[in-house]
């Protein structure tokens, strides 16, 4: 089955726009950055959505904050895509594979859910060192892409409950035709680390924990910014 990207981003940009909605019909509110800045305004509807399970830390303290701005400016820059700004997802590719790298962000609490395990791709790292040395956004190159990403449907696949992920960017364009998506594996867990210092690879998925699937999908809702970055 052929998924055309355009008419895909048209869809979203709909569905999102019946979630950004606030509960008291023209309600918003403006994010809080460190330094007492505030960054545009972001939408409240779904405040009481589920988020991670652990502990959050503000971004402040989170350790995020090298990455804030250039994840704040694709928000900015893609601004016509990501029709829901209440969090973000941030994965920090420059960490190895054993660190806790992928970063979900309340922009409206300006907290941090606790960092998760996340995998890079096989032809990023084709020596399995367990650090993402190269990037791709070629067919059947099996690498991790940096760039924008705009969170998509959940769907049912091989990884179970799973979220597509459309490419905003010359280097990730092409994610939804080689299918790169949010997936569970079970060769990312903390046990998985402490056998072998890294945890496994995919196919240039963004693969987590099978236990902080449902959680990650739910916070990652459709029509917000997934941000990678080295």
């Amino acid at each position: 089955m052929t998924i055309d990207r355009r008419h895909l981003l048209g869809a979203l940009a709909g569905t999102a726009a019946s979630l950004v909605l606030p509960r008291s019909g023209a309600q918003a509110q403006e994010a809080e950055l460190p330094g007492g800045t505030f960054w545009g305004t972001v939408p409240v509807a779904d405040a009481d959505a589920p988020v991670l399970a652990g502990g959050q830390t503000t971004i402040a303290r989170s350790g995020i904050l090298p990455l804030l701005p250039r994840a704040l400016a694709a928000l900015d820059r893609h601004g016509a895509a990501i029709s829901v700004r209440d969090r973000i997802g941030i994965v920090d590719f420059a960490q190895p594979s054993r660190a806790a790298r992928f970063h979900i962000v309340d922009l409206a609490s300006g907290t941090v859910s606790a960092p998760l395990l996340v995998a890079h791709g096989k032809g990023s790292d084709p020596a399995n060192r367990g650090i993402a040395e190269h990037f791709s956004n070629q067919m059947d190159s099996e690498a991790s892409s940096r760039g924008s990403y705009v969170t998509g449907e959940v769907y049912y696949g091989k990884h179970g409950r799973s979220r597509r992920l459309i490419g905003l960017d010359p280097d990730n364009d092409r994610a939804l035709e080689r299918g790169i998506v949010i997936h569970a594996a079970s060769y990312v867990s903390p046990a998985v680390v402490a056998m072998q210092g890294r945890v496994g690879r995919s196919q240039g998925c963004f693969a987590v924990n099978p236990r902080e699937i449902t959680q990650v999908l739910e916070a990652l809702g459709p029509g917000r910014l997934l941000f990678a970055t080295a």
